[in-house]
C-alpha cells in the first residue's frame, strides 16, 4: 500500500496559510503556535502559487515555498532561479513521498516558467542529491582570538582617507540596497534581496513579542563620500575578575572595494572590550585570516557547503557565465528527472563569452545534473570530481581542459541564508 495514500498535496490558499505557518514551526522543531501577527507578516511575503502543503484528514503535514531569485554567476550576469525554502514534513509524515511530490511539482513548474535552476540552502547533506542538486557555494565561519591576533590596538580609523560611522537602521534601508547590488553584480555566487530582506534585517519587520537585538551598523565612506562597506554586528558585554570578555558577532560584512573591507574588518578588531570576534558565515578564500598579522589567531569553527544548484536550462546556464580561457566541450548531462538532460556543445570564445547547445558530437566528459551544479558556479573541480568517480572522461584531458574554463579566480559566496 502507497503509504501516501489519501495525502493530499496541493498549493495553498489564505485559508491554509495558518495550518501551513503551524506545521513549519513543527517540523523546524518550534513551539507550534504562531501569532495572528507572524502569519500576516509570513503572508506578506508568500506567493500562494508557488507554495505547496501536504494534508492529511484536514491537517497540514508538509511545507514547501519557493521564490524568484536572481543569482549571480560569473561574468558579472545574473540568471533566474527558483528558490526552494520552508520545506518541512511533520515527524509524523516522514517516509511517505512527501517531499517527492511536492519537489517534482516545483521542478516541473520552474522549468515551465523558464527559470534555468533552482536553489536552496540544505539542512542536511543526503537529502537534495537524489533531486538533482549539488553543493554549488561553500562558507567558513572564524572565531579571533583578538589579543593573539597581533594588531595595533592604537589603531584610529582608516589611512586612506575613508571614514567609518555608525548608523541607524533607517539609513542601512535607504543606502544598504544600493551597496549590496553593486557587490552582487561583482560576485559569483550572490543572491538578491528585497526591499522585505533589509526590512527584516534591521528589525523594521518582526512581529511583536519576537526577541530582537538591534545590532550595530557601520559603514565605510570613501575618500569621495561614497559608501563602498557596511558591517552589522552584536556584542556581548562580559567580565570576569575586572577584565572584559567581550565578543563581537557579525551578522553582515559587505564591501564593494578591499580598502573598505580592510577597514571594517580592523574596526571591528580594534573596538574596546572586544577580546572574540566571531566572522559570521564567509567565503572560504575571504580576506580576514590573512589580514591578521597572525592568521593562527583566527580559529575555523565551520566549513560547510552553502547554496545548492539544481540544473533546469543546461544551454541557458553555461551560456550566461564566462569561462577563464576559451574552449570547446561536449557535455553530456544525465538527469533521471528528464530537465537538464542530454549531450551539450559548450563554446567559449576568448572574451569569455560562450554559446551552448544540443549536440550530437561524441561527449567530452559525461555528469549528472547534480555534478553539474557543484561545478557550474566554478567552486568545485572537475579533475576531483572525475577522481572521485563522478566526472566520466570521454575524452583524454577533458577533465584538465574543463578545469581551465570553469574555474573562477575568487571562490564563489552567497552570503545569504533563504
Amino acid at each position: 500500500m502507497n503509504p501516501s495514500t489519501g495525502i493530499e498535496v496541493r498549493t495553498i490558499g489564505d485559508d491554509d496559510v495558518p495550518a501551513w505557518s503551524r506545521a513549519l514551526h513543527t517540523g523546524f522543531l518550534q513551539p507550534p503556535v504562531a501569532s495572528k501577527e507572524e502569519i500576516e507578516i509570513r503572508r506578506a511575503g508568500m506567493d500562494l502559487d508557488r507554495t505547496q502543503g501536504a494534508f492529511d484528514d484536514g491537517r497540514c503535514v508538509a511545507t514547501f515555498r519557493t521564490f524568484a531569485q536572481r543569482l549571480t554567476v560569473p561574468g558579472g550576469a545574473s540568471v533566474a532561479t527558483s528558490a526552494v525554502s520552508n520545506v518541512t514534513v511533520s515527524p509524523t509524515h516522514r517516509r511517505r513521498g512527501l517531499l517527492g511530490r511536492m519537489m517534482a511539482n516545483d521542478l516541473r513548474a520552474a522549468k515551465e516558467r523558464g527559470e534555468a535552476a533552482a536553489t536552496l540552502i540544505s539542512a542536511e547533506w543526503l537529502i537534495y542529491g537524489r533531486y538533482g542538486f549539488g553543493p554549488a557555494t561553500w562558507t567558513t565561519e572564524w572565531e579571533v582570538d583578538v589579543a593573539a591576533a597581533g594588531l595595533d590596538r592604537r589603531y584610529a580609523g582608516p589611512t586612506d582617507g575613508g571614514r567609518v560611522d555608525f548608523v541607524d537602521p533607517g539609513t542601512v534601508r535607504e543606502l544598504g540596497p544600493a551597496l549590496h547590488e553593486r557587490l552582487r553584480a561583482a560576485r559569483p555566487g550572490f543572491i538578491d534581496r528585497d526591499e522585505r530582506w533589509w526590512r527584516r534585517a534591521t528589525g523594521d519587520l518582526r512581529p511583536a513579542g519576537r526577541p530582537w537585538t538591534e545590532p550595530f551598523y557601520v559603514l565605510y565612506r570613501a575618500p569621495d563620500g561614497d559608501v563602498e562597506g557596511l558591517l552589522a554586528y552584536t556584542a556581548e558585554d562580559v567580565w570576569e575578575a575586572k577584565r572584559p570578555h567581550g565578543t563581537a558577532s557579525v551578522l553582515d560584512l559587505i564591501a564593494v572595494s578591499t580598502e573598505a573591507e580592510r577597514a571594517l574588518w580592523h574596526f571591528l578588531l580594534s573596538v574596546d572590550w572586544i577580546t572574540t570576534v566571531r566572522s559570521g558565515f564567509r567565503a572560504p578564500d575571504d580576506l580576514l585570516p590573512l589580514l591578521l598579522p597572525d592568521p593562527r589567531a583566527a580559529k575555523v569553527t565551520t566549513h560547510a557547503d552553502l547554496l545548492w544548484l539544481r540544473p533546469l536550462d543546461v544551454p541557458a546556464l553555461l551560456e550566461a557565465r564566462t569561462y577563464a580561457q576559451p574552449g570547446a566541450l561536449v557535455v553530456e548531462v544525465a538527469d533521471l528527472d528528464g530537465y537538464a538532460g542530454g549531450r551539450f556543445l559548450l563554446e567559449a570564445g576568448p572574451d569569455g563569452a560562450a554559446r551552448c547547445a544540443a549536440t550530437a558530437r561524441p561527449a567530452d566528459l559525461a555528469l549528472a545534473a547534480r555534478d553539474l551544479g557543484a561545478l557550474y558556479l566554478g567552486d568545485e573541480s572537475v579533475v576531483r570530481l572525475a577522481a572521485l568517480g563522478r566526472v566520466a572522461e570521454e575524452r583524454p584531458g577533458a577533465a584538465a581542459r574543463a578545469e581551465l574554463m570553469l574555474r573562477t579566480a575568487r571562490r564563489p559566496w552567497c552570503p545569504d541564508v533563504f
